[in-house]
């Protein structure tokens, strides 16, 4: 497996693990930085437990995103860059009117001791009109 197969994987793992706080935080580097699509950043793996944990308890649970990756780069052999779509669900009754139904997401990857981390998430949101 390509390093390009192994950073598309983890961020694929990473949209199928969006609801699960433990499987989730685990593909992120310790000092991440994740903002997300309402703009809330947050700094640091226990940090982002605490808020995905705290999001899961609330009606954004409902709302579930699908992230489509367009391109994948390798500025250093330890470092990717991919840039991505992010689609949100519209499914009745989820609050999806609190955030835009599509954004565009950067993700800065690093490898590691323990193989490829999401160190960075940086979401965008995409205005209709």
């Amino acid at each position: 497996m390509t390093d390009e197969d192994t950073v598309r994987e983890l961020i694929a793992a990473a949209d199928r693990y969006q609801s699960d706080v433990d499987r989730f935080v685990a593909l992120h580097h310790p000092d991440a930085v994740v903002v997300n699509l309402a703009g809330r950043r947050v700094l640091g793996r226990d940090a982002l437990r605490r808020a995905m944990a705290s999001a899961l308890d609330t009606p954004l649970a409902e709302v579930l995103t699908r992230i489509e990756v367009l391109d994948v780069r390798f500025p250093r052999p330890d470092v990717a860059l991919v840039s991505a779509r992010k689609h949100v669900s519209d499914e009745p009754g989820a609050a999806v009117d609190a955030v835009p139904s599509t954004g565009q997401i950067t993700y800065t990857a690093v490898r590691s001791a323990d193989g490829w981390r999401i160190a960075l998430a940086q979401t965008t949101p995409v205005l209709a009109g």
